[in-house]
């Protein structure tokens, strides 16, 4: 399994960024997935992410600033956050698990993890 993100990079604050995570050996379709993020000093936190049932879910320190979307045609889903702050500045992570049912915020409950792509935003 491999998930592969893009879309990361330096943006200006205010601005929006559209991450894309594709995967190979590893369906989104009716399995769980989440995105999170990692801060300089900081722990991975949960941004958003979808569960089995297909239900999204988003932190809510990330509410009505995230979008989460999918194309299972590209078997890629995609995180897009508007109004970007510098604070948001992370290493961003893609997630999957095929065992999992619902939904799950515990980092340790996830098997499949994306190389992770930084996102920089300047003030």
């Amino acid at each position: 399994v491999q998930l592969v993100e893009s879309g990361g990079g330096l943006v200006q604050a205010g601005q929006s960024l559209k991450l894309s995570c594709s995967a190979s050996g590893f369906t989104f379709e009716g399995n769980a997935m989440i995105w999170v993020r990692q801060a300089p000093g900081k722990e991975r936190e949960a941004v958003s992410g979808v569960g089995s049932d297909g239900n999204s879910h988003i932190a809510t320190f990330m509410k009505g600033r995230v979008t989460v979307s999918s194309d299972n045609a590209k078997n890629t889903v995609y995180l897009q956050i508007d109004s970007l702050a510098p604070e948001d500045t992370a290493v961003y992570y893609c997630g999957g698990d095929t065992g999992m049912f619902g939904f799950s915020r515990f980092l340790g409950a996830w098997t499949y993890w994306s190389q992770g792509t930084q996102v920089t935003v300047s003030s």
